[in-house]
């Protein structure tokens, strides 16, 4: 019995309750399943709640189509400590001050009944971002698996807060404004380039007590598994596997990519493919800023002019909170009736699927990392108005690094003329074929990487490798 669990590892898997965290840890869990894993997938409530509204047929179980396939994945939801109906995106420290304090109790009672079931649990897989994994795993005696959603540039920062502080580039009241050119393994980046937390001079929020916390907790996983690519972030990467068990297997998308076995969209999708299909390959302008920042009025309306003014056609997916819960109609009066000749505005799609289309030229995000991903993916240029999180370094690596695309606006503050300005010129024919050009040589990294000899594949087999010796070695001790 004891090499029982060599064969056959059972994870238990938690994903952050985000939209972006969401959908990497669903495909992350599938192609684990499909590599002999047996999983038990906890979601909450709320997020479950809202699938559910947006898909109305999935059930109780996001899974079951999976596990018809003879995937082993099972699935159960449970409380983040909030009421279902309470409006996490208009309350956000509230939501995030309930993941900090409160969801461990709900989680470890969980593990705790999985494993009271006779369930023999190997190992805890969790997004980074939560604070408690290492010491659960503790408790059960599972090994913990780390989970980082975003790039490794990313997580670099924030592992070396230390001398970021000693440094005085964070936490301190009057913070160099000078480049960093210390951090093992990352190439000199400007202050503006780390991510939003780092550039706040308040660090006592609840997302700050999140980031120090997770930091630490992480320490402790036996292992680290980053959704990027080994070629894309070479020397991060190398300097953090000198210390760290860390592997670099994205990009994690499905086998199919645009298929959707598993319901992960948090609203209904609207299908824009008839009225992209009447449009010139390469004309339209995808335009979306994810599924939880908030843009202000004022961006908001200088976008929108903007747009109006480029005479470049858009898909334009405009969230009913985008500026906040209690504004659902931000856009001037008029203005879909003024741009209904060549824009369609709608509440949300099927991301994948429309960057995939041959109509679409170019990306207007807020360059979340599955949005930077899946444009590469797709050969899509972007069009990068960051704003908050992780997005100010993504936008570093796809402007000035990778340079497959370019800023909405080089100014604070972005206005209407700019905005019309640079979507002209990514979307030119003349003016933007250097960006396609070389989102596809990244796209063509990303496939190799994939591939049978590629690095993400090789890094993922040896991941797995890792794993489950650690855990023979862990059931040898625990028998003898």
């Amino acid at each position: 019995m004891a090499d029982e669990p060599q064969k056959k590892p059972h994870a238990i898997f938690i994903p952050y309750p985000l939209q972006g965290h969401v959908i990497p840890s669903v495909q992350l869990a599938i192609k684990l399943a499909s590599q002999g894993f047996k999983i038990t997938f906890l979601n909450t409530h709320a997020v479950h709640h809202q699938k559910a509204k947006a898909c109305p047929d999935i059930g109780t179980d996001i899974f079951a189509k999976v596990r018809e396939s003879g995937l082993d994945i099972r699935y159960m939801t449970i409380s983040d400590g909030l009421p279902v109906g309470f409006d996490r995106s208009l309350n956000h420290d509230q939501f995030m001050a309930a993941l900090l304090h409160v969801f461990s109790a709900h989680v470890e009672e969980a593990v705790a009944g999985i494993l009271a079931s006779g369930e023999k649990v190997t190992c805890l897989i969790a997004d980074t971002f939560f604070v408690w994994p290492s010491k659960i795993a503790t408790k059960f005696g599972l090994l913990y698996v780390s989970f980082w959603t975003e790039p490794a540039l990313v997580f670099s920062l924030y592992y070396h807060l230390d001398l970021l502080r000693i440094h005085s580039h964070f936490g301190c009241l009057d913070c160099r404004e000078d480049a960093i050119d210390y951090i093992p393994g990352v190439r000199v980046i400007e202050p503006k380039d780390t991510t939003s937390y780092l550039q706040e001079t308040d660090t006592t929020s609840v997302c700050h007590q999140i980031i120090f916390n997770a930091f630490q907790d992480t320490r402790n996983a036996d292992f680290i598994i980053c959704n990027t690519v080994q070629e894309l972030e070479t020397d991060t990467i190398s300097a953090l596997q000198g210390k760290l068990p860390f592997y670099a297997t994205g990009p994690i998308f499905p086998t199919g990519f645009t298929e959707r076995v598993v319901a992960t969209s948090l609203w209904s999708e609207s299908d824009c493919s008839q009225w992209l299909d009447t449009r010139p390959p390469g004309s339209v302008l995808y335009v979306s800023f994810g599924s939880y920042a908030h843009v202000t009025k004022r961006d908001l309306l200088e976008i929108a002019n903007g747009l109006s003014q480029s005479n470049v056609s858009f898909v334009w997916v405009l969230r009913s909170d985008i500026v906040s819960s209690d504004d659902n109609d931000p856009l001037p009066e008029g203005y879909k009736q003024e741009v209904s000749d060549r824009a369609m505005i709608i509440p949300w799609c099927c991301q994948p699927a429309v960057l995939g289309h041959r109509a679409i030229g170019g990306f207007l995000t807020h360059c979340g990392w599955n949005s930077v991903l899946e444009s590469i993916w797709c050969k899509v240029p972007l069009l990068c108005f960051p704003l908050y999180t992780d997005q100010f370094t993504n936008r570093k690596l796809v402007v000035d690094d990778w340079k497959i695309g370019i800023n909405l606006s080089n100014h604070k503050l972005v206005t209407m003329e700019e905005a019309a300005k640079n979507i002209r010129c990514l979307m030119n024919r003349e003016s933007g074929d250097k960006y396609r050009n070389a989102v596809q040589e990244v796209k063509t990294t990303m496939e190799n990487a994939l591939k049978s000899n590629g690095s993400s594949k090789q890094n993922m087999d040896q991941f797995i490798k890792d794993l489950k010796a650690k855990i023979q070695k862990r059931y040898a001790a625990v028998s003898n």
